[in-house]
């Protein structure tokens, strides 16, 4: 097994050394022209040509998403299926400040190097297009229309300012919830109105207050998104979203419920009704896979990466968490920037054409690569992973 596994590093090194510059072309193009979530048309369209030009088949546009994709290589009957996830949208002002741009080329890259290897492993290898993972989450669509059913590992890597075999996810759900009451002269009879505002002020009092009963994972936050009309007006409707984030699912939506008695009885106090609507797909937490980090850790330890990070902070929330729920899923990070410098600004979007971000994509490529390998040239590894799975309480469909 460990000689089957080194002769399948000596080819992904030489496989990954080989289309490098295609995938470093690809990431400084995606960096130049960021799309925002669910308007990635040129970025799927790119990312989809070059993985043609290599000798993939593509079904485009994929499960009912217009700039989602599937790309296969070869025969892909084997006996295990592994699906390599790419995400490509950036953020509205600061473009790939998630460095999604980076990550992508990765997917790419090590979708690439390992198309070869797929008889040796006896596995299909393909590479999903997941967009849209900045606001509705494609990959919990994909879910629901059973994408990820006959996979056996799922996999990306995502950028940071430390290097992670785990990340601590955040489940998130995200509601919009609007208060209605009664328009009247603000100043010649306000006593005919009924104020909706007071009834959305009064949620976020009761939320405050909510916060120091949940336990410490648990974010509650949100803003205003309708307040009014005019400061003469009764203000006969508004609206606030609110984001919950916990990390156990489960515990996140009795969360929510206590969140939605804010609202219910805001509206009972200022004599309001009130509605709540989902605002995107809930996002689930990410499940542990012990077994499959073991291997990862080793990957890791073998290319010189050291594992830097604090795996107890939380690093956010992802769709890859709602993946972890269907089958084994990894999502580690490698480091981009100095520690301090967070996602999601512009110091991180800066950095995403770095000689440091291109050294990044053919290492993140050779640790996709390598955690497959050694993962699917041990069988008793294979199943390791899929007891952990089911121990971590297996399949749940979000």
């Amino acid at each position: 097994m460990m000689d089957k596994y080194l002769k399948l590093k000596e080819k992904i090194e030489e496989a990954v050394k080989a289309s490098l510059p295609d995938a470093i072309a690809l990431n400084d193009d995606l960096a130049d022209h960021p799309e925002l979530s669910g308007e990635e048309y040129e970025s799927s369209r790119k990312i989809v040509e070059l993985l043609k030009s290599k000798g993939f088949e593509t079904e485009y546009p994929f499960a009912g998403l217009p700039t989602s994709f599937k790309a296969t290589y070869g025969k892909n009957n084997h006996k295990y299926k592994i699906a390599i996830m790419t995400e490509y949208d950036a953020l509205p002002g600061i473009g790939h400040a998630c460095g999604h741009c980076v990550s992508a080329s990765i997917s790419v890259l090590a979708g690439i190097a390992m198309s070869q290897l797929q008889d040796e492993l006896d596995a299909d290898i393909d590479v999903i297009g997941t967009p849209v993972e900045e606001t509705d989450g494609a990959k919990c669509a994909m879910i629901k229309k059973g994408v990820f059913d006959p996979y056996d590992m799922a996999m990306m890597i995502h950028l940071y300012d430390q290097n992670l075999i785990y990340c601590k996810l955040n489940g998130l759900a995200s509601y919009m919830y609007t208060f209605y009451g009664k328009a009247a002269h603000a100043s010649a009879a306000p006593w005919e109105g009924v104020n909706a505002l007071n009834a959305a002020q009064l949620m976020f009092h009761a939320t405050d207050c909510l916060r120091q009963h949940v336990t410490p994972d648990v974010r509650i936050h949100g803003v205003i998104r309708n307040g009014g009309e005019a400061p003469n007006i009764v203000p006969e409707e508004a609206s606030a979203e609110f984001y919950v984030r916990a990390l156990d699912l489960d515990y996140m939506m009795d969360v929510v419920k206590k969140v939605d008695d804010c609202a219910a009885g805001a509206a009972l106090a200022t004599q309001t009704t009130w509605e709540k609507e989902p605002t995107a797909a809930v996002y689930a937490n990410m499940k542990r896979n012990y077994a499959g980090e073991d291997a990862l850790r080793e990957v890791y330890e073998e290319l010189g990466v050291d594992i830097n990070g604090d795996h107890e902070k939380i690093f956010g929330s992802s769709d890859a968490g709602n993946v972890s729920f269907v089958c084994p899923t990894f999502h580690p990070t490698l480091q981009l920037v100095d520690r301090g410098v967070a996602i999601h600004t512009r110091a991180f979007a800066d950095a995403v054409k770095t000689d440091k971000a291109h050294d990044l994509i053919g290492l993140g490529a050779r640790i996709i690569a390598l955690q497959i390998a050694k993962i699917f040239t041990d069988e008793t590894r294979v199943q390791q992973m899929k007891a952990d799975f089911e121990t971590q309480g297996g399949r749940k469909v979000i």
